[in-house]
């Protein structure tokens, strides 16, 4: 895509999208390869991109995402997919409502049908700052994450107000609020791959289960923290703990696990952190073992924690057509 914008804030530009998205869209780039397009066009149309090193071709039918009323739609393009997976949708469209947070690969873009007046609020980054695989975008990709669920109800509102003030922040505060929305996506995107998978609703959770998330998000630096140290907290048997776990499709270890390697993540892309080493990062957040990290790191992301921190820092950014 051809911007044809000047500089705003720092590293924010501003410019008008051609082929692939609306006339008159705008759209940001921000820190970490995180760009975001507003457009408010009909007919309205999802940004498309090709994959790099192939030539564009026919793609897989695609169902459509109908919307019957006006207001604000929020998406989250995602690159990096190879555009290659085949993608099995039931041939049904798909309503969608306002507020709705639809994931879509950028280079399979559904097709739209707003016969009313919509914005559409877009935002743009590879799949590997969310921690997802390739084969998760299908998954993803089959419902929106409406604002009735727990996460829809925290994230839309805040989507919608970090697009609309991304162009006029001051810099500083533009990269935080990028920072705290990739981490907030790859949550989201986590927690609605996993509720796809139990094929139930996202807001159904047992208050239980949700204060020993809460719980272990509050110590992840402590290195005790262990299947014994929580049920003891919660006056539950381990065995209870391991049965609550197993119900929500993971174990105890493996979402510590997950939840300390997102936090060294998100770490690892801020500035004010360039001086910790990757050691002393892994450490704040209860890897006892740097080598035991790097390994664990590269096998969730794909990557090294150094590769990472370079990948973040550039912003790994597409073309958008």
């Amino acid at each position: 895509m051809s911007r044809t914008g000047t500089s705003l804030i720092g590293r924010h530009t501003a410019g008008t999208a051609t082929a692939g998205t609306s006339p008159g869209s705008r759209v940001w780039r921000m820190p970490m390869g995180l760009d975001i397009a507003i457009g408010d066009a009909v007919p309205a149309r999802l940004p498309r991109e090709g994959t790099p090193g192939r030539p564009p071709g026919p793609t897989a039918p695609l169902r459509r995402l109908t919307a019957r009323e006006s207001g604000e739609y929020l998406f989250v393009g995602l690159r990096g997919t190879g555009g290659a997976l085949p993608v099995r949708q039931p041939a049904t469209d798909l309503l969608l409502g306002p507020g709705d947070i639809c994931f879509y690969d950028v280079h399979q873009p559904p097709p739209l049908d707003f016969p009313r007046p919509a914005r559409l609020k877009v935002f743009l980054l590879s799949r590997h700052l969310l921690g997802l695989a390739r084969s998760d975008v299908p998954r993803l990709t089959r419902a929106p994450v409406t604002p009735a669920s727990r996460l829809g109800a925290l994230l839309s509102p805040f989507l919608s107000d970090f697009a609309d003030t991304a162009a006029v922040a001051p810099s500083a505060v533009g990269d935080m609020l990028a920072w705290n929305a990739v981490s907030l996506l790859s949550t989201l995107a986590g927690e609605h791959l996993a509720d796809e998978a139990r094929g139930r609703r996202p807001d159904t959770r047992a208050p239980l289960m949700s204060d020993i998330l809460d719980f272990i998000d509050l110590r992840l630096s402590d290195t005790d923290l262990s299947p014994e140290t929580i049920a003891r907290a919660h006056h539950i048997s381990v065995r209870y703990l391991h049965k609550l776990f197993r119900e929500e499709g993971t174990t105890v270890g493996r979402l510590i696990q997950r939840r300390r390697l997102a936090e060294c993540r998100r770490v690892l892309t801020l500035r004010s952190a360039d001086n910790l080493t990757i050691a002393a990062v892994a450490h704040r957040w209860g890897f006892a073992s740097p080598t035991h990290f790097s390994r664990v790191f590269r096998a969730t992301y794909g990557m090294s924690p150094s590769e990472w921190r370079e990948f973040a820092g550039r912003g790994d950014r597409g073309t958008v057509r």
